[in-house]
């Protein structure tokens, strides 16, 4: 279905370097992007647009806002997000989602990846050692950085900073001004290497999504909707926390289907068991 298309990849910030190799070798589509489409219209990282709505809302206007501009019918976008760790509350998380949309065929497939390799990470600075030392801590210059005169409803801001030479220029510009400084990671993905990691590895699930097809339709994208537990404790037979099944379902024709024992055991180790080990 989506062999040999050509496919738009509806970003500002380099993505097509890691998800266009993907689909061309997988699906053999020629891949492009175009640079009238400005994404940053539906939100920024660095705070001077706020993002409006939420992650699939997003992903969604912009595979309409691609397909409006190049009139390709099959778009693909991804947005990234940055934060605490939804269950790891100690840790940093960088969650991608990436989009396929056909407008041809009204399909919409979406993958998601959370993952804790991220430099994310910003503060309030006051002199050089202590900003040489986050410069340090992000892996700069191979990721960029970003000063800012505050971090929230800031006056001056200079994005994109790959060089020690400017690095100290700017924010001795800043501090003079201002007497403090915010520096942050720039999390664009074409300065932010490891989120460029991450993007790759979404897009490999996205890949395995649409080879995933619905035995009711046939279509593409036939993914888990959800894990359901009670898994049995190998000693005492009661239901555990660990997966028991997953329940894929068709969001197309919305079949669906429980695949029992997904990892291969009828019973859970005793250790993981509620009752044998509270």
């Amino acid at each position: 279905m989506f062999e040999n298309r050509k496919l738009l990849i509806a970003t500002k910030h380099h993505k097509e370097l890691v998800i266009a190799p993907i689909f061309s070798k997988e699906f053999k589509n020629y891949c492009f992007t175009n640079e009238k489409i400005d994404t940053d219209i539906l939100g920024t990282f660095s705070g001077e647009i706020d993002r409006k709505e939420d992650v699939i809302s997003t992903l969604r206007k912009k595979c309409i806002l691609g397909n409006k501009v190049t009139k390709c019918d099959l778009v693909i976008a991804s947005e990234g997000s940055f934060g605490t760790h939804p269950t790891l509350f100690f840790a940093q998380a960088n969650e991608e989602l990436i989009m396929l949309k056909d407008f041809k065929n009204d399909i919409e497939i979406v993958t998601r990846e959370i993952s804790l390799e991220t430099n994310y990470y910003g503060k309030i600075i006051i002199d050089e050692s202590d900003l040489l030392a986050f410069a340090d801590q992000v892996n700069f210059p191979s990721h960029a950085i970003i000063l800012k005169s505050t971090e929230q409803n800031f006056l001056k801001i200079h994005k994109g900073i790959t060089t020690m030479k400017a690095l100290l220029k700017h924010f001795h510009e800043l501090k003079e001004e201002f007497n403090s400084v915010y520096v942050e990671t720039d999390m664009r993905a074409m300065y932010n290497p490891t989120r460029m990691k991450v993007i790759k590895k979404v897009t490999k699930k996205l890949v395995d999504k649409i080879k995933s097809k619905c035995p009711n339709c046939f279509l593409p994208g036939f993914d888990i909707l959800k894990a359901i537990p009670g898994l049995p404790c190998k000693n005492c037979a009661l239901p555990t926390r660990s997966t028991l099944s997953y329940l894929y379902k068709c969001e197309k024709c919305c079949f669906e289907k429980e695949l029992i024992y997904p990892k291969g055991i009828k019973f859970e180790d005793p250790t993981f068991c509620d009752y044998c080990n509270p």
